[in-house]
């Protein structure tokens, strides 16, 4: 099973001063993301928006940009990929996305759900 991470909303969804330093906050939590995939057997994918920077050193999770900018630009992009894949399940606590992945058949895992996993 593909699992998808809505990489800003989750990231953002704990204020622990991340917007201080946002390409840090990214590089660190897709690096999280990418140990807890590596201890179990599904295909994770972060999607964020905003203009790509350097993540690098991941093994297991991978990392995409969202092709476009603006408001929704990874919730479209998540939405893309929900279509094409099927069965997925999606980490965010964006409701509209909530809404429109489950319309597609993801299973949807709010964004503290996940952050709970990464504190393990």
């Amino acid at each position: 099973m593909l699992i998808i991470v809505d990489g800003m909303n989750v990231l953002a969804s704990r204020p622990d001063g991340w917007w201080r330093d946002r390409a840090g906050a990214m590089r660190r939590f897709a690096r999280r993301v990418d140990r807890l995939a590596a201890r179990d057997d599904h295909e994770w994918l972060i999607v964020f928006d905003g203009r790509p920077r350097g993540i690098g050193g991941l093994r297991r999770a991978g990392v995409e940009w969202a092709p476009r900018r603006g408001r929704n630009a990874a919730d479209d992009r998540i939405v893309e990929i929900v279509r094409e894949r099927g069965a997925c399940a999606v980490y965010t606590s964006d409701r509209e996305l909530s809404e429109r992945a489950s319309a597609l058949g993801a299973e949807v895992r709010r964004a503290g759900r996940l952050l709970d996993l990464l504190e393990r």
